[in-house]
């Protein structure tokens, strides 16, 4: 399993939101770093074909973007803003899930209660969306994101505004998935990419300005990392 991004560029009207962005992913988790604004939302949309591109190329799992109802078929999707019904209680949001997805109903009370369990909300079926906590709600929107058996996960922001104890949960749920799939966490928390990523990529008014091992973070030359600002730390070091 790979994606592959060649020479990727995507315009808004006269702003570069990404700009020859080249970059191979391949199983397990990968980081994508960077302050807000600095394109990681932009490229994930693109990634969920949610938007097009301007130039380009990407495949993934040797699927071109383009065919994007392929696309869709591999790619599960956690945005920053997931939000449901609030009335609806965790197991009718992901049965209704299911239908979207056109799981049979023959399998797929088994498959939710499956994916709930994974995510240690089994015993909150009957409990409202509105009463989740925050963590809760990032766990179940994992749930819908592999609700289909994604090859590939994409996860915008998932610990932002979240308790230690409940990014640490949250953080080992999308390693232990990350075992057999590809899994993008995009953050601009540095120490979420630290724990669970092994590569990672930084981007900087869309422009890729880091890419390759996370332990490497450390050694990068000052001069070559400020443009991110002094508000990260890596490893005791400013970036």
């Amino acid at each position: 399993m790979q994606i592959k991004i060649s020479n990727l560029s995507k315009q808004f009207g006269n702003k570069t939101a990404l700009d020859d962005v080249n970059l191979e992913i391949n199983s397990g988790m990968f980081g994508l770093l960077g302050r807000n604004g600095a394109g990681k939302t932009t490229l994930m949309r693109i990634l969920t074909t949610l938007l097009t591109k301007t130039s380009g190329d990407i495949t993934i799992c040797d699927i071109p973007i383009e065919k994007s109802r392929d696309i869709r078929k591999i790619v599960g999707y956690l945005p920053q803003d997931f939000s449901m019904y609030p009335n609806m209680t965790v197991y009718e949001a992901m049965d209704y899930l299911g239908v979207l997805s056109e799981i049979p109903s023959r399998k797929r009370k088994g498959i939710v209660l499956e994916l709930l369990d994974k995510v240690n909300l089994y015993d909150c079926q009957k409990v409202r969306i509105k009463a989740l906590s925050g963590g809760m709600k990032r766990r179940l929107g994992i749930a819908q994101a592999i609700m289909h058996d994604p090859k590939v996960i994409i996860v915008d922001e998932p610990t932002a505004g979240l308790d230690p104890e409940e990014r640490m949960r949250f953080k080992n749920l999308l390693s232990d998935i990350s075992k057999d799939k590809i899994v993008i966490l995009s953050t601009h928390i540095i120490e979420d990419i630290e724990e669970t990523c092994e590569n990672v990529a930084i981007l900087n008014n869309g422009k890729v300005i880091y890419n390759g091992k996370t332990e490497k973070l450390s050694t990068l030359d000052s001069k070559n990392t400020t443009i991110l600002g002094g508000y990260m730390k890596v490893m005791g070091g400013e970036v």
